[in-house]
């Protein structure tokens, strides 16, 4: 039997404000993390308005070394 994948789980704040530039910021951000294997599966939001958390995930490579974190930025 094959071995289960194994996830590692990343959150981050979104830009903060209303104003389009800063969630072109918000975009950038999620592209550059989207090169690096990070893919979005959840956002966390309030009754009261806005996205407050990015939830993303990504599978570890099991060849590489653990103490590697390239997600640490």
């Amino acid at each position: 039997m094959a071995d289960r994948p194994k996830w590692e789980y990343r959150m981050i704040e979104p830009s903060k404000g209303l104003t389009k530039r800063e969630a072109i910021n918000s975009e950038d951000k999620l592209n550059e993390l989207g090169a690096d294997g990070w893919r979005l599966v959840e956002t966390v939001s309030y009754d009261q308005g806005g996205t407050k958390l990015f939830v993303l995930e990504r599978r570890v490579d099991p060849d590489l070394d653990s103490d590697h974190d390239e997600g640490s930025s």
